[in-house]
């Protein structure tokens, strides 16, 4: 059975076609492409003065990297420098799927267990996001494996203080398991913490007569989190090549009003979109699991439910909200779906006794979810991918300069083009999106996406040259570095003119990516034809997408 998750998850990390989120891209695989190979865009949380990302997570990447470049295939074969960290990741996507089953047996029976494996399996946001590079991903599988060896047993209030005493002497290594587990899950993303706050306050809560257990357990949890903490340290300092404490900086930025510069949702929106999302067609059978937790009074099922009730509270009260936040309690609902679809089937008494228990209507109902995964995998978004592919299938001595006039990070990097010879500053050239670090009142703040998008046909007039040069120099300023001279810029310009234009300096680039919605602005068209600039590519829906995203990616080349 475990094989199956492997060559599922496997398979799906290969064949997946679209875009979803760009920290897919620039908080994975381009600081590992930039560590191996030496060039790369590296965003924000990696050279601004505080940095807030860890090298662990991207580090997964390295070894493919590292070997491909050894073995000299990088640059013959390119394509697998995408194939092989999707394996990697595709790979630790299936731990969720297998811990899934265990913790299942743990908290209701093996008779439950075969259906939450299969609710995984054809769970539709385990299909668009699982198997990608992202940590909340990693981050789902680390948090299960930590499930399935949480001592479910020892935390029920009924049992004998005796029983207490010998469950823990067996448990006591699957408890150092969760606890490693968890303390990755919490180097990943710091945020995973509010997991395990809740359920090691439990366990101790349920063990407050028995004190020589507590300090077992937390002598554990301080020495593993302490080595944790100082390995992460190390790394990072390594890396950064100074003392540097990113989950300290990663914690205090997004407490900060910085993360509410990438979108603030209401209170309800874990509640009124994100568990709807998560849960897709499983959605009703997780309701009804839960409902069942509750009348029946099934204290593990109810442990499970009072982490999730506390997760989805404690992230409400942030302001920046993600689905992809909340995926590490997915696994936890899809258990109140299993044991609501077996309750369902086990209602009409039957004679003989089935593999997986769920009715055929019920089945039907989870397996819509199939034609919708198939949807994501290869058809979403496939544009801001393929447009990629492209332009890494053009001779070098046909792909001088790159513009991408794009909403920001709206395609992967070097980790999918992987060409050199626009590594050099200003040769391949993005919009960028830079929050307003360092500013006291950061309200009116407007970055060069921003700037580019009020008013694109002026931006043109007033940050290129008037005609085209033919040799395509590199850009002397396409977009900021957010350093300490930017913090001090954005500082001096809060303080002055509140100007937030930069002075950014593009030259014509002979090939520009955007998107189709660019095209109908007012003149945007037009400028293009004059300059000697024709369509060459399209990729995509034109109905896709949303805003400035819309109508397909298009790539243009200077033609004369």
């Amino acid at each position: 059975m475990a094989l199956l998750a492997l060559v599922l998850r496997v398979a799906i990390a290969l064949s997946t076609q679209g875009f979803f989120q760009p920290d897919e891209y620039f908080q994975a695989l381009e600081p590992a492409h930039h560590y191996v190979f030496g060039y790369g865009h590296l965003t924000w949380e990696w050279v601004s003065p505080a940095p807030l990302r860890s090298m662990l997570y991207p580090a997964l990447n390295i070894p493919p990297f590292l070997l491909l470049k050894t073995l000299g295939l990088d640059t013959r074969y390119p394509y697998l420098l995408i194939a092989g960290p999707r394996i990697v990741h595709g790979l630790l996507a299936a731990i969720t799927d297998i811990a899934v089953r265990e913790v299942t047996r743990q908290v209701l029976n093996d008779a439950f267990a075969p259906t939450a494996y299969l609710v995984s399996l054809t769970s539709l946001f385990h299909a668009l996001s699982l198997s990608r590079s992202m940590s909340n991903s990693l981050e789902t599988s680390l948090t299960t494996a930590a499930l399935s060896y949480y001592p479910w047993d020892v935390a029920q209030v009924q049992l004998s203080l005796l029983r207490h005493d010998i469950l823990l002497v067996r448990s006591r290594t699957r408890m150092r398991m969760c606890i490693m587990f968890a303390a990755l899950a919490c180097a990943i993303r710091p945020t995973n913490a509010i997991i395990w706050v809740y359920m090691f306050g439990l366990l101790l809560k349920r063990l407050r007569f028995r004190s020589s257990q507590i300090f077992t357990i937390a002598r554990d949890c301080v020495i593993i989190g302490s080595l944790t903490f100082v390995a992460i340290f190390a790394l990072d300092s390594t890396f950064y090549g100074r003392p540097t404490l990113s989950l300290l900086n990663f914690l205090r930025v997004n407490a900060s009003p910085i993360s509410l510069f990438y979108g603030a949702s209401p209170w309800h929106y874990y509640l009124s979109q994100a568990l709807p999302v998560l849960c897709s067609t499983s959605l009703p059978f997780v309701l009804h699991g839960m409902c069942l937790a509750v009348k029946n009074n099934e204290l593990k099922l109810k442990t499970i439910l009072g982490c999730i009730a506390w997760t989805f509270t404690v992230f409400s009260f942030i302001g920046h909200k993600e689905w992809r936040f909340l995926h590490p309690v997915l696994p936890m609902l899809h258990i109140f779906a299993s044991r609501s679809l077996v309750e369902l089937y086990h209602r009409i008494k039957r004679a003989v006794t089935v593999p997986l228990p769920i009715r055929a209507r019920d089945l039907c109902l989870l397996l819509l979810a199939i034609p919708a995964s198939i949807y994501v995998v290869f058809f979403h978004c496939v544009g801001q991918i393929k447009v990629m592919s492209y332009l890494r299938s053009l001779p070098p001595e046909n792909l001088t300069s790159v513009g991408f006039l794009t909403p920001c990070h709206s395609t992967p990097w070097q980790a999918y083009l992987h060409r050199p010879e626009l590594a050099e500053p200003g040769r391949m050239w993005a919009l960028g999106c830079e929050p307003p670090l360092g500013l006291q009142n950061p309200g009116d703040y407007e970055d060069q996406t921003d700037i580019f998008f009020e008013r694109p046909i002026e931006y043109m007039h007033t940050h290129f040259p008037p005609q085209v040069n033919p040799s395509y120099p590199p850009s002397p300023f396409p977009s900021s570095v957010p350093n300490v001279t930017f913090v001090d810029t954005l500082q001096a310009v809060e303080q002055s003119s509140r100007s937030w234009d930069l002075g950014w300096w593009h030259e014509w680039p002979q090939y520009i990516v955007l998107f189709g919605a660019l095209l109908r602005e007012p003149g945007m068209l037009d400028l293009f034809q004059n300059q000697g600039y024709e369509e060459v590519w399209k990729g995509g829906f034109e109905w896709e997408g949303e805003g400035k995203r819309r109508g397909a990616v298009r790539v243009w080349k200077h033609s004369r």
